[in-house]
């Protein structure tokens, strides 16, 4: 009995509960747009990114990926690691051998929930560096956006270093990998309100500059139930 006990236990996946975990791994080997990892990820979507060592104590981050199937096969998702105008772009090729940080960043975590109480309690029960949506507001104001997409949580991610998306749907929550575009977790959840704060919740009353924080109507629920 106690041997099936701890089969049942060593079968269990790498993450029992709502976040990955991050994963440690090496390429193993390139087969044109396919990778394929010594270890693979958790859960498939999940990105990770790749470092290259050039010698001489030299390492630098080339590439990000995203696990594409159950084996660990993985794909190319962007080489654009880091852009500035005074530094050359890296432009090294994936090879094997190569360090893989698989969910790099995800103690990162940026909270779109319907309310202040909701925003709350959910903060108070991981502990994370929450990325407040006070942030992500201005931020969809400077740019001229009404309401996330994928697309804006993506290049906000990029811009100030966020992991994960967490987003509180109607009697559910879900992660979202703003760089592969996939949800990688899911849950239900109960005793939400049953009208959320449009777009999201923030403390904010109202933002003025760009179209974000103008007269635009809508329904929190339906919003995050297309991201």
């Amino acid at each position: 009995m106690r041997k099936i006990a701890l089969i049942a236990l060593l079968s269990l996946p790498l993450f029992a509960g709502f976040f990955p975990q991050t994963v440690h791994t090496s390429i193993k080997s390139v087969k044109e747009n396919t990778i394929t990892l010594n270890k693979k990820f958790p859960v498939n979507g999940m990105s990770g990114v790749v470092i290259h060592n050039y010698g001489n104590g030299l390492t630098a981050i080339t590439t990000r990926i995203a696990q594409t199937s159950s084996g660990g096969s993985t794909s190319l998702v962007s080489t654009d690691i880091l852009h500035h105008e005074e530094l050359p772009t890296i432009k090294t090729a994936i090879s094997a051998n190569d360090k893989v940080i698989g969910g790099y960043l995800y103690n990162n975590v940026l909270l779109l929930a319907p309310d202040a109480d909701t925003y709350a309690k959910i903060i108070s029960q991981h502990n994370k560096t929450w990325i407040h949506p006070d942030l992500f507001a201005l931020y969809l104001s400077v740019e001229g956006e009404e309401r996330p997409t994928k697309e804006n949580l993506s290049h906000f991610a990029r811009k100030y270093q966020v992991g994960l998306i967490y987003i509180v749907r109607k009697n559910s929550a879900v992660l979202l990998d703003p760089v592969s575009g996939k949800i990688i977790s899911k849950k239900s959840m109960t005793n939400l309100p049953s009208v959320g704060a449009f777009p999201f919740y923030m403390r904010f009353e109202q933002i003025d500059s760009g179209w974000f924080g103008s007269e635009v109507k809508g329904n929190y629920y339906d919003t995050m139930e297309t991201l």
